[in-house]
């Protein structure tokens, strides 16, 4: 058995449709997979599953969550050594002990390329950092601004499917998969 985290994208579904974990941690147990456990309210699952390809993981994941919950949500998959290894290359270790809630990690299904990366740079404010770490884009945001401009444009029309995680979630699941190793 492997462990392995699924990150799911933006799944607040609007009043009275939010997505309660213990039902997502039924639906991803409905599926086989053992040992399963969410952490925060915002789509994060850590599961045990016999080894195999991760984007028939993702698949076999965001065909359960619409028939379960009724729309498609776009799940990332990573195994643990690779999460643990996206965790060990945060970027901006200063920046997280500071604020960990305005250091996140946008996970990316695909690479992104290097000059898809760097035309995010043109949206940075001052206060604002972009970097390439194989393959997913690290942001470090703003405190002084309520919107981010770098936030907006890390989208997945422009960078490609993906979803993000402030360095506090990226550190806990890092936890929970090392403990599991």
């Amino acid at each position: 058995m492997q462990t392995y985290v699924a990150l799911l994208y933006s799944i607040i579904l609007g009043e009275g449709r939010r997505v309660v974990m213990a039902d997502l941690k039924a639906m991803a147990e409905s599926l086989g997979l053992k040992n399963v456990r969410t952490l925060v309210a915002t789509g994060n699952l850590v599961f045990e599953a016999r080894a195999g390809e991760v984007s028939k993981l993702e698949q076999r994941l965001e065909k359960a969550f619409e028939k379960t919950f009724g729309r498609h949500v776009d799940i990332i998959v990573r195994g643990a050594e690779d999460w643990l290894k996206l965790a060990a290359g945060n970027p901006f270790p200063a920046e997280s002990a500071e604020a960990a809630d305005q250091v996140a990690v946008r996970v990316m299904r695909e690479r992104v390329p290097e000059e898809a990366a760097a035309s995010l740079a043109t949206y940075a404010a001052k206060d604002e950092k972009v970097l390439l770490v194989d393959g997913d884009i690290w942001l470090v945001f703003s405190r002084e601004r309520p919107s981010s401009r770098l936030l907006a444009a890390s989208n997945h029309k422009r960078m490609g499917v993906g979803t993000s995680r402030n360095w506090n979630t990226v550190r806990r699941l890092a936890e929970m998969v090392g403990s599991r190793q």
